[in-house]
């Protein structure tokens, strides 16, 4: 038998919030920093620890414990409160940084890499249901939209982090930066956040987890390996594919009878829910398509170097920023968000449409004003969707709702690299052949050729790689505008319910 006794959230100033939130935003900071801020400094890592056959894991297990993690640690915090598991997020995450920073080899750095993950897993999901015990729907938009502008930060400010950190004191300072930051978080969240008491007496779904956990695990692996390191109708492949399967068929049966189940498939029979659920998948499977490829065109295409082409993404990620804050503003003012979720599905749909048509003469100006739109549509949708799902289900249910938002938006993420990887590959490797021949296209194709060395190709064979690489990567975009359209369907079957109020905020004196 489960019993739930849920105090009242008192009234909290505006300052109350605020401050309560700055822990919040820093410990969202450490984990979505954790994903760029290694690749800079993957290099020197290589170099000094070797092992670079097993330089993808160092991401991938990451990723892959985040994603794993995430429903879980949402159902603990459902059952036995959000403060105190945050909190233990917090340091298992510091415990997996000191440890990264301290590795002697690459197993070690891979093995540490998931401890960070498993924590990592835990701040994403309790951050955003925090704000829901802390604020009422009708406002959330507003401290959401907050919250969505540290991902701009961390996608901007992780790789030139970790480039200086690396060139001016060592690479293991990547990850001893999380420490100071870690404790600064624990120290105000322990201070400042006063949540409802939570008290109920229930099992944990350890089957389920371990379950969805197979199911998560062969998918991101299928996705990371399949047409790289195993052909796709490889054993090795096929094989993770019927494990994805049976594996989900299993969790379904699992969670239909089990009394807490660690992801209630009662929430999917909601419409808004379960099409929120869908805009979440497809804005992860877009963002993290566009950032991962684009920089391939500035750099090698555009002439742009390393950090420049980061630099060359703020376009996108001012576009998220600004319309996540005035996005947040206007649902908290209007109480409506239906508007937003078409507009933001429309105008990522147009925005990849529009990138996928970029040449070898587009300029750097022109593609940032496609990157705008880009970004314009998804900073609509990113917590608009966390927001739909949150109020599609009971209070007790705020962090199930928020661990699926998130996780969904992990896969989409993982997929979108990987199945357009499969397309802008592919479609290099074609555009060589047709230009330079199968053997020389195929060789160029498969050797490690960096943006520095295209100076040194003679300039047939420079044209051929430009020409190849814009082929490739407007290919992705234009089978990711493609995805993105079921996005607007999604977005159309969202029933525009009123938000629930809760506590008032009120102004400080």
């Amino acid at each position: 038998m489960t019993a739930t006794i849920e105090a009242p959230p008192p009234a909290r100033t505006r300052r109350e919030i605020y401050t309560a939130m700055s822990g919040l935003m820093i410990a969202m900071l450490l984990a979505m920093l954790d994903n760029t801020i290694v690749g800079t400094a993957m290099p020197t890592i290589v170099g000094e620890l070797g092992g670079l056959e097993h330089l993808s894991w160092v991401v991938t297990a990451y990723a892959l414990a985040t994603a794993v993690t995430t429903p879980v640690w949402a159902k603990i915090g459902d059952l036995y409160g959000r403060k105190g598991i945050f909190m233990g997020a917090i340091v298992v995450f510091l415990i997996g940084s000191a440890l990264t920073g301290m590795a002697q080899d690459m197993g070690q750095l891979i093995g540490f890499r998931a401890v960070q993950g498993i924590g990592a897993g835990g701040l994403m999901v309790g951050a955003m249901a925090i704000i829901g015990d802390l604020v009422p729907p009708r406002d959330r938009g507003r401290y959401q939209g907050l919250m969505a502008a540290v991902m701009p930060l961390a996608f901007i400010g992780g790789p030139l982090l970790g480039g200086f950190l690396t060139d001016n004191l060592s690479w293991r300072w990547a990850f001893y930066v999380n420490i100071p930051l870690g404790v600064l978080a624990l120290v105000v969240i322990w201070f400042t956040m006063n949540l409802p008491t939570v008290r109920r007496e229930a099992s944990i779904d350890w089957k389920g987890a371990g379950l969805l956990a197979v199911a998560i695990s062969s998918l991101t692996l299928l996705t990371s390996w399949g047409g790289n390191q195993y052909a796709w109708g490889s054993w090795q492949i096929i094989g993770l594919g019927l494990l994805a399967v049976v594996a989900t068929i299993l969790f379904v049966r699992v969670e239909r009878r089990v009394a807490e189940p660690i992801l209630s498939l009662d929430l999917f029979r909601n419409r808004s829910f379960s099409a929120a659920t869908v805009l979440s998948f497809l804005t992860g499977f877009a963002m993290f398509g566009a950032v991962t490829y684009l920089p391939q065109f500035q750099q090698i295409v555009q002439g742009a170097s390393a950090t420049s082409s980061g630099l060359l993404l703020l376009p996108l990620m001012g576009g998220m920023l600004i319309t996540s804050l005035l996005g947040g503003q206007f649902v908290s003012r209007t109480g409506r968000y239906r508007i937003l979720l078409i507009g933001g599905s429309l105008l990522m749909a147009a925005g990849l449409g529009l990138l996928s048509t970029m040449g070898l003469a587009t300029t750097q100006l022109t593609s940032s004003l496609f990157m705008v739109v880009l970004g314009i549509g998804m900073g609509l949708l990113m917590q608009t969707t966390m927001l739909v799902m949150q109020n599609s289900v009971a209070q007790r249910d705020i962090g199930a709702a928020s661990g699926a938002s998130t996780l969904f938006r992990t896969i989409g993420g993982s997929l979108g690299v990987s199945l357009l990887g499969v397309f802008y590959t592919s479609r290099v490797a074609d555009t060589l052949g047709q230009r330079l021949g199968a053997d020389e296209g195929a060789a160029l194709a498969g050797g490690q050729l960096t943006p520095a060395m295209l100076d040194g190709l003679p300039a047939f064979v420079r044209d051929a790689y430009q020409s190849a690489v814009t082929s490739g990567v407007t290919t992705a975009f234009i089978w990711a505008a493609a995805v993105a359209l079921v996005a607007v369907i999604a977005a159309y079957l969202v029933r525009e319910i009123p938000l629930r109020g809760s506590a008032p905020v009120v102004d400080a004196a």
